[in-house]
């Protein structure tokens, strides 16, 4: 015979300031821990939101990222002549040399230097990134020294403004624009026109990557392995997604690590105060333990009634601790990647509240355990004498 489960509500909530406590601490625990899964899953946005599944990235052979990448404008020109290139209407390949490199700049908050992305592209490049948008001023002229700078990059450097100039590397570019991207990566950077910037940064006839549409995305696998086979001009060719993702990779690895460290750091601490909760719960109903059992009441049924109590409380605390977390949603972090400092927005997904709340019960159900079981195997005539 089982005990009904709302003997397990009401033992709760007869003592309720022992619950709250417990409660209190595993959502605590939670927070923390669906925060950091937050923060993680914000960054891994912001990169995957710089690519397009229809586009693809070439590289150096060898190269890692954009920043160890480089290769002649003729080997660009090569690419951009294959005929698994998508065109434009009026037969002009769909590609975007682009040069990329890191500068230092001072933060707005405190001034001191840090680095921020710098990307020379062409018109194209508005093209095969459509989320790109003006929000402020213009884009930059062909062949002139002016930059438009990201709304995240914006934000949190000094002295951005439209109509205000940057020194870049000791060359003067004039400010003409601020951009969005759909919450990218880009949004951290700094976009000017290449041939201009390739000139000021002698680096006139290179190209860091060349993103480009293929015309039929199947053929991807094929391309790269031709270009890499190119004896004159060896490259790769990556899906820009896949290429953003994989920069996300060890920062988003050293993020949920992270989580998962201080989750089962603090977590132990919490299914302690758990266990002591429910070692004085058990203390002190021992004369009604007793009476469920010579009532006929089997010793599983008091242990699973026990162990329920323990998931009750820790899944009350992982609700509250997943409600908590989303207040961090939305707000901004920075790191440093590849491309330099990222700006990004901690993303409470439904995914981490999921992990939150099975984090939770894990701790009740490691909590409630060894009480249960100590309530469970209590002899009966004992229990039945003891004095509460």
């Amino acid at each position: 015979m089982g005990l009904p489960i709302n003997y397990s509500v009401i033992s709760l909530a007869i003592r309720w300031k022992s619950t709250a406590l417990a409660v209190l601490g595993i959502g605590l625990v939670v927070t923390v821990f669906v925060g950091l899964l937050s923060m993680a899953s914000g960054f891994r946005f912001a990169l995957r939101a710089s690519g397009s599944a229809g586009n693809a990235v070439v590289l150096e052979k060898g190269a890692l990222s954009e920043l160890g990448s480089s290769f002649s404008t003729a080997a660009g020109d090569s690419v951009a002549d294959d005929r698994r290139v998508a065109r434009r209407p009026d037969g002009v390949a769909l590609v975007s040399p682009e040069l990329v490199l890191v500068v230092a700049l001072p933060r707005r908050s405190d001034g001191q230097l840090t680095n921020v992305g710098v990307r020379g592209v062409t018109p194209a490049a508005f093209i095969l990134r459509s989320g790109v948008t003006v929000i402020e001023g213009r884009r930059p002229r062909p062949g002139l020294h002016e930059i438009m700078v990201g709304r995240q990059a914006a934000s949190r450097i000094q002295g951005i403004k439209v109509g205000s100039t940057a020194s870049l590397l000791r060359h003067p570019f004039e400010i003409v624009g601020v951009f969005s991207d759909e919450g990218s990566a880009f949004e951290s950077e700094v976009w000017g026109d290449f041939a201009a910037m390739g000139s000021a940064f002698n680096r006139s006839g290179t190209e860091s990557s060349l993103t480009v549409r293929l015309s039929e995305p199947r053929a991807l696998a094929a391309f790269d392995e031709a270009l890499r086979a190119n004896v004159q001009y060896p490259l790769t060719l990556t899906n820009e997604r896949e290429y953003y993702e994989r920069q996300a990779g060890p920062l988003m690895g050293f993020l949920r690590g992270l989580a998962v460290f201080v989750g089962v750091v603090t977590g132990i601490g919490a299914v302690f105060a758990a266990m002591n909760t429910m070692y004085a719960v058990v203390a002190h109903r021992t004369r009604e333990v007793g009476t469920l059992l010579a009532i006929g009441f089997s010793r599983g049924s008091v242990l699973t009634a026990f162990m329920l109590e323990g998931l009750l409380l820790a899944l009350t605390g992982g609700v509250l601790g997943c409600l908590a977390s989303l207040l961090v949603n939305g707000l901004t972090a920075s790191t440093s990647a590849n491309l330099g400092e990222v700006s990004f927005a901690a993303r409470v997904t439904p995914t981490n509240l999921a992990y939150g709340l099975v984090f939770a019960a894990a701790m009740g159900i490691i909590g409630s355990f060894l009480p249960a079981a100590r309530a469970a195997r209590l002899p009966i005539t004992s229990a039945l004498g003891q004095q509460v």
